[in-house]
């Protein structure tokens, strides 16, 4: 998720992005695995190829999980790096730089939901959220 969501950002963006994750695991309202919150979507739909379940675009938690395009690491520096920050992460290694966040954007677009949250840091490119 490091990768698709924040591979082009600095570390604290990366480190952002995880931890919004970690939030949700956390919270009631998610799942309770790492796995369980990034692969959330609200809908799946059967492929005429394989017959088997994907997700239904603009249905994911995460857009890179359902935006169509491939989901093959094509850097493999910077999958590298985003795996060895997942783990320092994940064994407690950063702390949350989002003050408690589970939701963000990039600054580029202006979602409904925005303004019905309280945001809490800008880092670069994504406005986070609690």
């Amino acid at each position: 998720n490091i990768y698709f969501e924040a591979g082009n950002q600095p570390v604290a963006g990366k480190v952002a992005v995880a931890h919004v994750v970690l939030n949700r695991v956390a919270h009631k309202n998610f799942p309770n695995t790492v796995c369980g919150v990034i692969y959330q979507t609200k809908e799946f739909k059967t492929s005429w190829k394989t017959g088997l379940p994907i997700p239904r675009r603009g249905m994911c938690q995460f857009s890179w999980f359902c935006d169509g395009k491939s989901d093959i690491p094509l850097d493999s520096i910077t999958w590298d790096y985003c795996y060895i920050l997942a783990k320092k992460i994940l064994n407690g290694g950063w702390s949350d730089i989002t003050e408690g966040s589970m939701w963000y954007h990039a600054t580029r677009i202006n979602p409904y939901w925005a303004g019905t949250l309280n945001q809490t840091v800008v880092i670069d490119e994504h406005v986070f959220y609690k």
